[in-house]
């Protein structure tokens, strides 16, 4: 099979955009929060979690540390005994507090609005910081690629074989997609990766894009 070209690539994501967009809409974050620090602390829960989960957890500790201040004067041990439900607490307790600490000292108690500062905090990786640029901020910075992004480029093979990392399968992204879609694609694709998509016993039969995916019919 002969490769892809750029062009045509782009072409082809373009009419999965179209479908996708049809579809979802611009999508909608499934973690609960109200302001980026909520968020950020959402979606560092979210490691190894599923969403359901977090948002069972949140309530109660936004309720008890509604701002990075308040987290920041607590100790671990008094987050992880309200997210121990949760996998990894301890050490995630400890990142929270730790995050919340420097957004203090280094960013006037607020988070950052730069991917890059962003992922200096603990914790803090270049998906959660593209997650919280996206949906917190509306400043799409990159794409955030979580398994189900990871796994969706790779069958619709807008990313080959060599991009064996998540960061690779960005970059990819970020050249496909027009930076305005940015906003969309993790959203879109994590529901798409649910419904359709999965990672067991795929839709492709009925799949909205079955007939713009060259693997189509080889994932059941």
């Amino acid at each position: 099979m002969a490769r892809e070209s750029l062009a045509s690539k782009k072409e082809r994501a373009a009419a999965i955009e179209e479908r996708m967009f049809a579809h979802y809409g611009p999508g909608k974050a499934s973690l609960d929060y109200t302001t980026p620090f909520e968020l950020t602390v959402a979606v560092v829960l979210s490691a190894q979690c599923t969403d359901a989960a977090v948002n069972k957890t949140t309530p109660a500790l936004f309720a008890a540390f509604p701002t990075p201040a308040a987290l920041a004067a607590a100790s671990p041990d008094e987050v992880a005994s309200i997210i121990r439900s949760l996998g990894f607490f301890r050490s995630k307790a400890k990142n929270l507090v730790a995050l919340a600490q420097m957004v203090v000292a280094d960013f006037g108690g607020e988070i950052p609005a730069d991917v890059d500062a962003l992922q200096k905090l603990p914790g803090v990786g270049r998906k959660t910081a593209n997650c919280v640029m996206c949906e917190a901020f509306k400043d799409p910075q990159g794409i955030a690629v979580d398994t189900h992004v990871y796994r969706i480029a790779h069958r619709l093979k807008l990313a080959g074989p060599s991009a064996d990392t998540p960061q690779k399968v960005e970059d990819i992204l970020l050249k496909v997609y027009p930076r305005p879609q940015w906003l969309f694609i993790n959203h879109q694709w994590v529901h798409f990766g649910r419904e359709f998509c999965r990672a067991r016993n795929p839709r492709c039969a009925d799949c909205i894009v079955g007939d713009l995916c060259p693997t189509r019919g080889l994932w059941g």
